[in-house]
């Protein structure tokens, strides 16, 4: 059947629609995401409470994420009940999918997946939500805090684009209290690279709730577990009185 040329395509619209594209996936992470459709892709590394709560959220707000684990039938469960934008893999397989990882894992297992990942990793934005429990993880965690979270994860975490975030408030106010009306659950960030916490400001907000960023990685030691602000879900503006930082 011929095509009349109303139905033609117009080739010139076309290579310019095609030109935008390319020229939008050559800018920069932060500003490249505001114009793709389907929104990040994430790798998830440890999707259990924390990691499987926030990545879900994601996949709700229109990314694309790759939930990873030591169980793969468990991330593949996981993935086939929240649906398209969710999917399953290695955590080798999450790191080289996503473009900004998600590092949910117990503590001590942060070397491994330093090592394991380490090349995966290098360059891209990384969030780390991990904490360190002595009683779990042993001496290491002691070390962790003793040095503040934000630094000792930089040194697990070579080459990565570190932004501490996810780690203080706990997965069931995370779920139940998502977008909640009347102040949002504030997320505290930490990092040294302000594209990076440009992300995962912007991530923060699409699983719904206010991102307040503290400052460099040195910082993330303010609400690490054992501080005052640590495991509250507070407003922004409580957070921020909690850490003494100006609006």
């Amino acid at each position: 059947m011929e095509t009349s040329d109303a139905m033609r395509p117009n080739r010139r619209l076309v290579l310019q629609s095609a030109g935008a594209s390319l020229v939008l996936w050559t800018l920069p992470l932060g500003a490249r995401a505001a114009g793709v459709r389907n929104g990040l892709r994430i790798g998830v590394i440890g999707s259990g409470r924390i990691g499987g709560t926030v990545g879900g959220l994601w996949v709700k707000a229109g990314h694309q994420v790759m939930f990873s684990s030591l169980d793969l039938d468990h991330d593949k469960m996981l993935a086939a009940r929240l649906g398209a934008g969710a999917r399953a893999g290695t955590p080798k397989e999450a790191g080289a999918f996503g473009e900004v990882l998600f590092i949910s894992v117990p503590y001590a297992a942060l070397p491994s997946v330093g090592r394991d990942l380490g090349s995966a990793m290098r360059g891209k934005i990384v969030l780390d939500s991990c904490n360190p429990v002595p009683g779990r993880d042993g001496d290491m965690a002691i070390e962790a805090r003793a040095k503040g979270t934000g630094v000792a994860s930089r040194e697990l975490l070579p080459g990565a684009r570190l932004v501490r975030a996810f780690n203080s408030v706990g997965y069931g106010r995370l779920q139940a209290d998502a977008h909640r009306a009347g102040g949002r659950i504030a997320i505290p960030l930490a990092g040294d690279d302000a594209e990076a916490l440009r992300t995962a400001e912007r991530l923060v907000r699409d699983a719904g709730f206010e991102p307040v960023v503290v400052g460099p990685l040195a910082r993330a030691k303010e609400f690490d577990p054992g501080t005052p602000v640590f495991g509250r879900a507070l407003t922004a503006a409580e957070l921020r009185r909690g850490l003494g930082i100006s609006p």
